[in-house]
């Protein structure tokens, strides 16, 4: 196979928005699309060398096997020993549980498939998981497993019937996407089914560059390269990926694999000194980036500093350089070396492996131990409330293949032996009292009709904070058509939402609009919730950041909230038929963001308080809350 430096340039236009990306740079808002350049390339790469061997009869699946290792593991072996250390020392007991599960996953070749179970509206954030970039060398790693056996058994048939196999496989994988971002984003992003289609992306390439050459075009070369930078600064957190945006990076790569040769502009830019020796050390920056990042991000309470960042990411390149030229290119030296002989390739391996996950069964209960401050293990675990303990909240980001519901209402709390004259409408934000008002309305006689779904805060706009095209907008418009049709059925409806997001997308109109709508019926009586304390972390984080210290006032995010409620105050503060409930009805603790309950934190992640609290703000005041909420619902009278 003849070397190519425009691919490590590439390479290097792959790993560096990346990094970047990952690091919190704003401008690289799509930098993520790095990762589906380096399967192009890893499709492209592995495929001609596969056909360079079956061609010349030297096929080997050992011999196969035997390079990958020695590609892969060395330098994958060194990142996860560096990284146990600090997840000892500075992870809490679940983090760490989170963290050997995932030197299992990693040295097994399933990392991608433990982060899709993990993945969860409450899940710990992604950002401070520090082997979480691995799922992309699950996803090769499955590909190198099944492909090279593939293409050893389909080649007889012929280079342009294998064109057209691999070109189906696409096809399907890629329908798969389209379908997968809608039903299961999550799923979507990390496992092999939906993601292999950019892989074989490359495949094709391979096979078009065998029968013809490769071309050298620079109108096809820098529309390739210009795909690649329009993705990377017009996509974001919002853009649905992978899906059909994907093709637009992926075949950008092929376009500069195909005719990005000798001569074109392109070859020449990525050809530069400094484009092929970051390509070279690319694999080697991937795998250090990640784990430098989240260990800054889990030893600060905020988000880090940029310049610390961006700091972070220079030393990823500079241990890169280190690893490369002392841990890959020494075990990639080729067999006359002791530690290259394959039987000492396999069985350092194996003894690799074993050794990690042996390290991560052995602590997997979060060695809680090393802690000698307050840490309730139960406490740290507890979520919102699910639809399989009782409550109402439909968590399609936890349970991407719960179906949609259309016979609403379907779900009650309080006393279900009364008729229900209160819903509860709204988002995770609304779920998370749903603890909370079922304890109420058991102790006082009313019954509550929940309607809660992610990102579906109360609109009867087509407005939402989900991504396009995901299945929770789908129910979440079934809520709102059934409370614009049902209100006037309702003595009360009970409103709350994440009100600083809703601000910042510039929705809050339409939710004090539909507040107005309501109140049309002169017998409706409509509560609005404020939204709790924000914080960027967890109390449980925060606490231990703190050295066990109280919890701090001075950590939280009210800008965007404080906004909304001044302008439904403005709209609604002077009227009967409204009742606005601020963190302060709640108890004087739970406004300043500092409310425990023997020893359970009101925040469960910064954002939502966990079923405890939502129980325990309910029972700790129970009397002065039932009278408060007495006067503002009439429990009895509809009677």
């Amino acid at each position: 196979m003849k070397y190519r430096p425009e691919i490590d340039g590439l390479r290097t236009v792959a790993v560096v928005p990346v990094i970047l990306f990952h690091a919190g740079f704003g401008l690289f808002s799509g930098g993520f699309v790095g990762v589906d350049v380096f399967f192009v390339i890893s499709g492209y790469l592995i495929t001609t060398i596969l056909i360079d061997d079956l061609e010349r009869g030297q096929f080997s699946i050992l011999k196969f096997y035997d390079r990958r290792a020695r590609r892969i593991l060395p330098a994958l072996f060194l990142v996860m020993l560096c990284s146990i250390p600090f997840a000892w020392f500075w992870m809490l007991p679940d983090q760490l549980s989170d963290f050997a599960n995932s030197l299992v996953a990693v040295s097994l070749f399933v990392s991608n498939i433990l982060f899709w179970q993990e993945s969860g509206y409450f899940a710990p954030a992604a950002e401070l998981k520090p082997l979480l970039h691995t799922w992309s060398l699950a996803v090769e790693e499955q590909y190198y497993l099944l492909f090279p056996v593939f293409l050893f058994l389909v080649w007889r048939f012929g280079r342009d019937r294998v064109f057209w196999m691999i070109a189906a496989m696409a096809a399907v994988s890629l329908l798969l996407c389209e379908i997968g971002w809608r039903r299961a984003p999550s799923a979507n992003f990390y496992l092999a089914p939906t993601r292999a289609w950019e892989i074989f992306a490359g495949s094709i390439a391979a096979l078009v560059i065998q029968k013809r050459g490769v071309r050298s075009n620079d109108l096809f070369a820098i529309a390739g390269l210009a795909g690649i930078f329009a993705s990377i600064f017009l996509y974001d957190a919002e853009t649905p990926f992978p899906s059909l945006f994907a093709l637009l990076p992926v075949l950008g790569a092929v376009l500069i694999v195909l005719f990005g040769g000798p001569g074109t502009l392109v070859a020449r830019l990525l050809s530069f000194r400094v484009m092929v020796g970051i390509g070279l050390i690319s694999y080697s920056a991937y795998l250090w980036h990640q784990p430098l990042l989240a260990f800054a991000r889990l030893r600060t309470i905020h988000e880090p500093p940029l310049l610390l960042m961006g700091s972070l990411g220079l030393l990823s390149l500079a241990l890169a350089y280190l690893s490369w030229r002392f841990v890959e290119r020494p075990f990639r030296a080729g067999p006359h070396t002791v530690i290259n002989r394959r039987p000492v390739v396999f069985a350092s391996s194996l003894v690799g492996m074993a050794a990690f996950v042996l390290i991560g069964f052995g602590a997997r209960d979060g060695m809680s131990e090393r802690f000698t401050f307050w840490y309730d293990r139960d406490a740290a675990k507890l979520t919102l409330p699910l639809m399989e303990d009782g409550y109402c909240f439909r968590d399609f980001q936890t349970y991407p293949e719960m179906n949609v519901q259309n016979d609403l209402p379907d779900c009650r709390l309080g006393d279900e032996t009364r008729p229900s004259t209160t819903l509860l409408f709204g988002d995770s934000l609304a779920a998370h009292w749903e603890p909370f008002f079922d304890l109420y309305g058991q102790e006082n006689g009313v019954a509550f009709d929940v309607l809660t779904t992610n990102w579906c805060f109360p609109t009867f706009t087509e407005d939402s904070t989900a991504k396009r095209g995901h299945i929770a907008r789908t129910q979440c418009r079934i809520n709102r058509d059934h409370v614009r049709e049902r209100a006037s059925s309702y003595d009360n409806i009970v409103l709350s939402g994440q009100w600083a997001k809703v601000e910042e997308r510039g929705f809050t109109t339409g939710v004090l609009d539909m507040i107005d709508e309501m109140l049309f019926d002169p017998t409706l009586r409509v509560v609005l919730i404020a939204t709790p304390p924000q914080y960027s972390r967890g109390s449980v984080e925060r606490a231990y950041y703190r050295k066990g210290s109280d919890l701090l006032t001075d950590e939280t995010s009210e800008a965007g909230s404080a906004a909304f409620w001044k302008q439904a105050v403005t709209r609604f503060g002077e009227n009967p038929a409204v009742t606005l409930l601020s963190p302060a009805d709640f108890g004087d603790q739970f406004a300043v963001g500092g409310y425990q309950h023997n020893g359970i934190p009101y925040s469960l992640d910064g954002t939502h308080i966990s079923v405890g609290a939502s129980r325990a703000l309910y029972l700790d005041d129970q009397s002065r809350i039932s009278e408060r909420l007495n006067a503002i619902l009439k429990p009895g009278s509809s009677d």
